[in-house]
């Protein structure tokens, strides 16, 4: 019972990943999304564009199992806008702290792989990281495209920074990377984002 005990602890726990908010509108009543939202939207991505992987063998399960839980993290971390420099500047380390805190409540078996699952995400040297980070950049960039820029206009977001940001897609997905450049300069077209 003590292993169901840690179980429960740990399901209870991550239902706080509903209450971080990102800064992403979402597309169709524009308020802003939530963490459980945003991995929920990155599994369901991940097994519609596995087909758009350039490498050739990818565990399209390891990456579903990656984008759920690579932002539980972010329950005592928060969100760090993908644009904010200051709020970089410490990032790792809160995230490491929460990453220890949160994935301990689980039996250490459970804990041990959840550990190995997100460090693999963070560092994004295996095909399945690499694909995991591209949905993890795409999926706010739909959002914004659709919300007619809507994160893309806070102070110092300019279209360089979106493709940096961006570039981890290029090399996992090819196709999907000249989707993001489609998007990006269309935005730009349109006054969403700004050269």
């Amino acid at each position: 019972m003590d292993r169901l005990r840690k179980q429960i602890e740990f399901i209870v726990e991550i239902d706080k990943l509903k209450h971080v908010l990102r800064q992403s509108a979402l597309i169709h009543d524009r308020r802003r999304e939530n963490d459980a939202e945003h991995s929920w939207h990155l599994g369901v991505m991940a097994m519609l564009l596995a087909e758009y992987v350039r490498e050739d063998s990818v565990d399209i399960l390891k990456v579903m199992k990656m984008v759920l839980i690579h932002d539980l993290v972010e329950i005592d971390a928060g969100d760090t806008f993908a644009y904010d420099e200051l709020g970089y500047e410490d990032k790792e380390e809160r995230e490491l702290q929460a990453a220890e805190r949160i994935f301990s409540l689980l039996p250490s078996d459970q804990a041990g792989k959840m550990w190995e699952l997100w460090q693999e995400f963070e560092e994004k040297q295996t095909p399945e990281a690499r694909f995991a980070a591209s949905l993890d950049r795409l999926q706010p960039l739909l959002l914004n495209y659709h919300t007619k820029g809507h994160t893309w206009k806070m102070p110092g977001v300019t279209s360089e920074k979106v493709y940096e940001r961006m570039a981890v897609i290029r090399e996992s997905t090819p196709e999907l990377w000249e989707y993001v450049v489609q998007i990006v300069e269309d935005s730009i077209a349109k006054g969403y984002l700004n050269r």
